[in-house]
């Protein structure tokens, strides 16, 4: 019988200056987002990250959140994630990765916001011995407008 190891973790933080807004309230806004994941054998890894903005004319509301997870059978599997809220600006980090001997499975999304910028990365790499390693990465960046 093989047992399964499997570790996940999510986190979001929140900095608003101001409550209450809506949608349709925003002078500008945006959303940006990537994830991904990796396996190779009996490893698998996965990271997301998600960031929004909203500027009116009172202020900004800024959101960022993240998570992942990992498994592998045998070997060993670890996911965290990191947020840090520094005034106006939010970044959030989450790294997840699976080893089952020389074969591994990892993924990282970064993500962040500063008030009129907005941009996520993620990077998946897999890997098994005497084969060549499989990358990927996803980025997704926008920069609001100015007021």
């Amino acid at each position: 019988m093989k047992i399964m190891s499997l570790i996940g973790a999510a986190s979001i933080a929140v900095l608003s200056t101001t409550a209450g807004v809506s949608a349709q309230d925003c002078n500008a806004a945006g959303t940006v987002g990537t994830g991904g994941s990796a396996a190779a054998g009996a490893t698998s890894a996965s990271s997301v990250g998600t960031a929004g903005v909203c500027q009116t004319g009172e202020g900004t509301t800024s959101s960022v959140g993240s998570g992942g997870s990992a498994a592998t059978t045998n070997g060993k599997a670890m996911s965290k994630t990191h947020v840090n809220d520094n005034g106006d600006k939010l970044r959030s980090q989450t790294k997840a990765q699976a080893v089952d001997k020389g074969t591994f499975s990892k993924s990282r999304t970064k993500t962040s916001t500063d008030g009129d910028s907005l941009q996520s990365t993620t990077r998946t790499m897999s890997h098994e011995p005497g084969q060549k390693p499989v990358k990927n990465t996803t980025e997704q960046k926008i920069i609001l407008p100015q007021q």
